[in-house]
């Protein structure tokens, strides 16, 4: 009987062990969702400020409500985000009147500094945040889009009057997918953009 109330004990404390570190990874996956109408302003580390504001299904730029809105994460550690970064440049200087990006720094915690080293070593001219908030934005994003597989970077999504936006499926060959995942040519970018502008 002794063994059996042992055995019991040692199940028991293992069990709610378990239920205890199962909670504890739920809550590291949790996150503050955004608010329909809530700001937040983003600071770029190339200088300049946006405003995000939380539409029913995405996100908008405020006083830039009519630009089309490039979600872009990346890591200052990221080979393919280093190699495309001078192309994001350019495609974002090419299409100022109606595109923005905004890059999300991800999966490190890194300061501002490093962040303008990896503008200024590789071209990256565009809106570059390196917030705290980047996380929360990302974690809504992927959440917006139903994105259940693992994340790498870089990562982009589209958005036009804060909706997301089909985009072409570069690496999968699907007819169309609301995310670039890894390194896709600007010219493929180029083309959705174009389509999303006069849709």
């Amino acid at each position: 009987m002794k063994k059996f109330l042992k055995l019991s004990i040692i199940m028991l404390i293992g069990f709610f062990t378990i239920a205890c570190n199962d909670e504890e990874v739920k809550n590291d996956l949790m996150f503050e969702k955004f608010k329909l109408n809530e700001k937040i302003t983003l600071h770029s580390v190339n200088g300049g400020s946006k405003t995000l504001i939380r539409t029913d299904k995405g996100f908008m730029i405020e006083g830039e409500e009519n630009k089309i809105l490039m979600f872009d994460f990346f890591g200052t550690f990221c080979a393919p985000c280093k190699e495309e970064a001078l192309d994001l440049s350019k495609l974002w200087r090419d299409n100022a009147q109606y595109f923005v990006i905004i890059g999300l720094s991800h999966f490190e915690d890194v300061s501002d500094e490093a962040v303008k080293k990896f503008a200024d070593d590789y071209g990256a001219y565009y809106f570059l945040s390196n917030d705290k908030q980047n996380d929360r934005i990302i974690a809504q994003i992927l959440e917006d889009i139903d994105y259940h597989n693992m994340e790498q970077l870089p990562f982009k999504v589209v958005l036009k009057e804060g909706q997301y936006q089909n985009l072409s499926d570069y690496w999968g060959g699907k007819e169309k997918v609301n995310f670039y995942l890894g390194k896709v040519p600007t010219m493929v970018i180029q083309k959705d953009l174009e389509r999303i502008y006069k849709g």
